[in-house]
This record gives C-alpha cells, sequence and structure tokens, in this order.
C-alpha cells in the first residue's frame, strides 16, 4: 500500500471544514481561511507554528484541483543545485564559517559590501539552501544559546493540574477488543490525581468527561497544562474553562519536558498498575476502571513521594484544602455548562437528527436553522436555542405511533367581509348602460 505523504496529510488536516462540504456558501471560504490563519499548528519540518492566508488559499484550490495527490510537496527539478556561481558560492560559504553567528541578512550585506555580488541579486532561499546543504544553517557561538528550561513547582495545590492521554490495554467491548486510552489530570503542588479513566477514544468529548468528573472530586485550578492536539484545542473545552475562569495553557508542540510530572505518573502507573494488572479478569470498560480507581485510592494516593519530602499525594492535597477553589454557585450549573450546541436544520414535519435519532421541535420552527442544546456524554437533546442562545423549547424524541391519533393543529379560517363601497362602480355603471336605467341621482333634500 502507497505510504501517506505526512505534509499532504498535515495541510489536508488544516483545511479541515473547508474540504468537507460539497460546495461553500458564498463568502464562506475566505471566512473560513481567515480563521485557519489566526490557529497555531504544529507544522512538520519546521519551528514556525502560524500560516498564512494565501498559504492555506493556495492549498485549498490545489486539493479542490487535484484532490489528496496535489497536496504533495512537488520536488523541485534542480533540487541540490545552486544558480549562484562558483565564486559567490565559496564566499558565502567562507564568510559563515569565518563567523558562524552571521544571519542570511549579514551575510548578503557583507557580499554587496565587498563587491562579491550585485545588490539584491542574492536571493534569501538560495543563500539558506547552500548553507544547509553544507551544514551551516544553524546559528552558533555563543549569542545563541539554548531555550532555558528550569524545574518549578506550584506553590499550593490546586493551582496547576496538568492534562495528558497514554496508551492502555485492549478490552473487550460487544465481543470485540478495542484499544483503549488513560486520559489524566495531576495536581502540580501535591502529585495528587484529580482524575483518571480509561476511555475508547483521545476525542475532546473524552478529555471533557475527565474534565467533569475531577471538578467534582477536586475542586477548580487556576491553570490547566495541556498539549498543542486538536482534542485540547477544541471550541467546547476552551469554552468550558472560560466559563469556569480556568486558563487553559498549551504547551509549546514537540516539548514534553514542559509536563515532566505528568510524564513520572505515567510511567508509575505503567510500572505499579499495568504491570499487576490481570487482563484476563477484566470485563469490560468499566471493570477496567474500577480497578483503577481503587488502585489510586488505595495505593497510589498513600504512597509517600520522594518529591514531596516523604508525604503523600493525598496529605500534600489536603494540607492546602482551604485554598482550593471550589465551584460555589456553579456547582448546580455544572451539567449545564457541559452542554454542546449542534447546528440543525428543522424540516417540514418539526424534526430534526442527532445522532442517528429523530427529535421533534416546536413545529413553528419548520424550514429554520436552529442550535440543539445536547448533552454529549448521556447522548440527549436537552432543547432548542436560537443563535444568541435565547431558549426556543424542548425537543422530545420522534414517536411516530402516537402521532397517529395526535390532533393536529388548524389554521384558524380567514373571515373575508365584504368590502364597503363607496365611489363609482364599473360594473353598475355598465349594467345601468346597458339597460338604460340610469343612474340613481343623489336624493335631494
Amino acid at each position: 500500500m502507497k505510504e501517506i505523504n505526512p505534509v499532504a496529510l498535515f495541510r489536508l488536516s488544516v483545511l479541515g471544514g473547508l474540504v468537507s462540504p460539497e460546495q461553500l456558501a458564498r463568502g464562506d471560504l475566505q471566512k473560513g481561511i481567515r480563521e485557519l490563519a489566526q490557529r497555531e499548528y504544529a507544522i512538520p519540518n519546521s519551528g514556525r507554528r502560524m500560516l498564512g492566508e494565501k498559504t492555506i488559499q493556495a492549498w485549498y484550490y490545489a486539493w479542490r484541483k487535484g484532490g489528496f495527490d496535489a497536496l504533495v510537496p512537488k520536488v523541485r527539478v534542480d533540487r541540490g543545485q545552486s544558480k549562484l556561481s562558483a565564486a559567490v558560492q565559496e564566499a558565502i560559504l567562507a564568510a559563515k564559517r569565518e563567523n558562524p553567528r552571521r544571519s542570511i541578512n549579514q551575510i548578503e550585506r557583507l557580499m554587496v559590501a565587498a563587491g562579491v555580488a550585485p545588490e539584491q541579486s542574492l536571493a534569501r532561499s538560495s543563500v539558506h539552501r547552500l548553507l544547509q546543504q553544507n551544514g551551516l544553517s544553524q546559528m552558533r557561538g555563543s549569542a545563541s544559546l539554548p531555550e532555558e528550561r528550569r524545574s518549578f513547582t506550584a506553590e499550593f495545590a490546586g493551582t496547576i493540574w496538568y492534562g495528558d492521554v497514554m496508551h492502555g490495554p485492549r478490552v473487550a467491548i460487544k465481543g470485540q477488543l478495542r484499544k483503549t486510552y488513560l486520559v489524566s489530570l495531576i495536581d502540580d503542588a501535591s502529585r495528587l490525581v484529580a482524575h483518571s479513566a480509561f476511555c475508547l477514544g483521545e476525542t475532546a468529548l473524552d478529555i471533557e468527561g475527565v474534565l467533569k468528573q475531577a471538578l467534582l472530586r477536586r475542586g477548580c485550578p487556576s491553570r490547566i497544562i495541556v498539549d498543542n492536539g486538536a482534542a485540547y484545542r477544541a471550541a467546547t473545552l476552551q469554552g468550558v474553562c472560560a466559563r469556569l475562569g480556568v486558563h487553559l495553557i498549551f504547551c509549546k508542540p514537540y516539548s514534553p519536558e514542559g509536563k515532566g510530572k505528568l510524564e513520572r505518573w505515567h510511567r508509575t502507573c505503567r510500572d505499579a498498575f499495568l504491570s499487576e494488572l490481570d487482563e484476563r479478569r477484566i470485563t469490560d470498560l468499566a471493570d477496567l476502571n474500577a480497578r483503577l480507581w481503587a488502585w489510586l485510592e488505595q495505593v497510589y494516593h498513600q504512597t509517600p513521594h520522594a518529591g514531596l519530602n516523604g508525604l503523600t499525594p493525598l496529605a500534600r492535597y489536603q494540607r492546602d484544602l482551604p485554598r482550593i477553589r471550589t465551584l460555589g454557585a456553579k456547582a448546580a450549573q455544572l451539567d449545564e455548562l457541559f452542554l454542546h450546541r449542534v447546528q440543525r436544520f428543522v424540516r417540514k414535519d418539526g424534526t430534526v437528527s442527532y445522532l442517528g435519532q429523530r427529535f421533534e421541535v416546536p413545529y413553528e420552527l419548520s424550514g429554520n436553522t436552529v442550535h440543539l442544546v445536547v448533552d454529549p456524554h448521556a447522548a440527549r437533546v436537552v432543547g432548542v436555542e436560537d443563535g444568541a442562545g435565547v431558549s426556543l423549547g424542548q425537543a422530545t424524541p420522534l414517536d411516530l405511533l402516537a402521532n397517529i391519533n395526535r390532533t393536529r393543529r388548524k389554521p384558524e379560517p380567514v373571515v373575508e367581509l365584504a368590502p364597503t363601497r363607496s365611489g363609482p362602480n364599473l360594473v353598475e355603471l355598465a349594467h345601468a348602460k346597458y339597460h338604460a336605467l340610469g343612474l340613481p341621482t343623489k336624493k335631494e333634500d
């Protein structure tokens, strides 16, 4: 099977929703491109994190013209060959070797000042490729310092949580073995696991489910540090954190050092839990999680930690209980905070679809686009809203049998009153003239 080009795959992932519909509505393309250009990406083989609108637009039209294959980078015909003369190449390489700290701009200015090349004759790309081919493209020297990283620990529990996903064992689901993923949130100061659960995926919905339980069990943190994956960047997850006053921070791509404590927790989980797990005893996902939670409370949270001066994670966490930020009044609204809004078109029969099921909404909404308010964790539709978040009524599961005997609402009959006429009437005038009856005259007083 032909190997999928990773760069083309990345470009397709950037285009995302732009390539899903068969035809975009007028103005949606530029709006979508503008939104994509404002995001950050883990760009393959590049230190950059942003993309220009023209770049995304070029990828879109390339995909429209040639599909996935058109997104594969084209190999230059003159690859490995430089258009610079041998004398200019030698001078550029000598200048870089003489002072490795020289940038391309500095080398260009030096070549022009020394009379080696005319002004504006050196393309940056040509100089960069030449230096790269000779292993001289990196800035070197004492002025080019490595990125500074220092170990730190939050002063109090509940200040910083870390979130990440680890691959778990396979479990039997409806007679088939399914891969699991361990989604975890761990407190920085105490190393206490706010909540952790094995899920069948690593989507935003799985992460939101773990976050919801962590908030109920351990209060509300000030910050949550996560990786740069698409699941953590989901608008629904960011919206939940924003409404709770939690600052969601994304780690720099390809920098796992930013979550060292969570990586250490994963190693402990593999060495102390998964290695002891007898998978033959696991009947389903709930059974696997029941063992995980028992081990967390009875073993992990009760074991002294070297990084906590011999305290257990639970004891260290409990020491800061007076400082933990509780949900307060938002605890009663927590379910509502995790609801999703999905856009749907109301059919002529007053129904909409969600997860393969049809729901009836107020019949007056027929032919309109609405937002279904859904509980994605329970696959339940709560109600209907307009674009501004104003409730438009309830959504109930469609019952076709009950609708047979349901009394339909009929429109009120329109009663048309005979018009009152006071001026001349063509029909009466014609009738009078034809029959020579003469027109009635105003009665004299």
